[in-house]
């Protein structure tokens, strides 16, 4: 259920010699001798750029509490500290009519928190700057039947392949850009720290997600007897999967579950019991990025079809406590202008009850609506205090 644990298998303190241990509110211990600390602190706030920035006002990006007549999105802190979740939604994606880019990031570690949003903020910008690069490269060509002339346009592409092709390399290379500058972020230490991912393009009728963690993304549809139905379109990358179990291991990783959480599968350095991540795949996490832990998403293609009513996507707060079904269920008998509140709502419940001497984990939830051309009851987004949601 925790994303990072520091631990011996019997979930004592590690007997180092030199190494002290220090316990944080967030589930990582963090451990330094007199001559250097591992993890180390932060030396500034993190500072976005000044895009980055501007990004807080762009017309159709949303990454608080509230909804449109395409989305619901909702975040609360658990009790573990300072809430690690991150979310977005941007209609009209990269300036693309018909476009939609949607993410859900669930940050761990000291720095989670900013981890978490520094990707929300920059991810984006690297899909779409990928996505642009890749129509230059390869461009399809429309043709004008009045002038004769032809141009490139990204946002019509000539099939579901040409658009699964483009955006499956973009994907790749953005995360691969993304991580690669969270390593050399000058503000956020990433050593110790990291985000999972689920991020989605809707494209007119299809889908490309990218998934890195143990996020995951829902879809609510009919089946042949008009019955919903939920269907997983992601896959938790956990590292006792056989093939993030088989790459961890090839690189020297050590995969084992604690006695106290014997469910729960951990990654570990060669030699030491830390920092025990309980995902295969994240951003940041640079200590354990030489044993077998990549940044590299899975990411799978979807065509829509009349059936298809909604896709729900959540961090691992939720999914620890309501299935599938029962997050499909909610979203489906709730009014769009609170589903994602709702579902994090029942999951805040949930969690009390199945797990009354645990603390709440943070959740975040977008839920996004495949028939927005049907007017649905909406709200404006809620307003809250835009400094609450800065890195700092």
């Amino acid at each position: 259920m925790g994303s990072c644990l520091s631990g011996d298998r019997n979930n004592h303190a590690i007997p180092y010699s030199e190494i002290a241990s220090t316990s944080r509110g967030d589930g990582v211990v963090t451990r330094s001798n007199s001559n250097r600390k591992i993890t180390k602190k932060c030396s500034s706030p993190s500072i976005d750029s000044p895009r980055e920035m501007s990004l807080h006002r762009v017309p159709g990006r949303m990454f608080l509490n509230g909804s449109t007549d395409h989305a619901s999105l909702f975040t609360r802190q658990g009790k573990k500290g300072i809430n690690q979740d991150a979310m977005i939604v941007w209609e009209n994606f990269g300036s693309k009519a018909d476009t939609i880019f949607c993410g859900v990031f669930d940050g761990h570690g000291p720095f989670g928190h900013m981890v978490a949003k520094k990707v929300r903020d920059s991810l984006p910008l690297k899909l779409s700057a990928q996505w642009e690069l890749g129509c230059q490269v390869s461009p399809p060509v429309l043709v004008n039947k009045d002038s004769g002339t032809s141009h490139c346009d990204p946002g019509r592409l000539g099939s579901s392949n040409d658009i699964h092709v483009m955006l499956k390399e973009s994907f790749l290379k953005a995360f691969k850009v993304m991580d690669k500058e969270l390593k050399l972020h000058p503000y956020i230490d990433c050593y110790t720290s990291g985000t999972t991912s689920v991020a989605l393009i809707k494209q007119g009728r299809d889908l490309i997600i990218g998934n890195v963690g143990d996020s995951r993304a829902v879809l609510g549809t009919r089946d042949q007897s008009n019955s919903l139905i939920a269907v997983q379109l992601t896959e938790d990358l956990k590292p006792n999967l056989p093939r993030e179990a088989e790459r961890i291991r090839l690189c020297k990783g050590r995969i084992f579950a604690l006695q106290n959480e014997p469910e729960t599968f951990r990654v570990w350095l060669p030699d030491s019991d830390s920092p025990g991540l309980a995902m295969a795949r994240a951003f940041g996490d640079f200590c354990l990025k030489d044993f077998g832990l990549i940044a590299v998403p899975d990411v799978s293609c979807h065509h829509l079809n009349e059936k298809d009513e909604f896709v729900v996507l959540a961090t691992d707060g939720v999914w620890d406590v309501l299935s599938n079904e029962e997050v499909v269920a909610i979203v489906a008998s709730s009014p769009r202008s609170s589903a994602a509140r709702i579902v994090v709502d029942t999951a805040s419940r949930a969690w009390r009850s199945k797990y009354p001497t645990a603390k709440v984990d943070d959740c975040a939830v977008v839920c996004l609506y495949l028939d927005s051309s049907e007017s649905a009851t909406v709200t404006t987004q809620e307003q809250q205090e835009l400094t609450r949601d800065m890195e700092t």
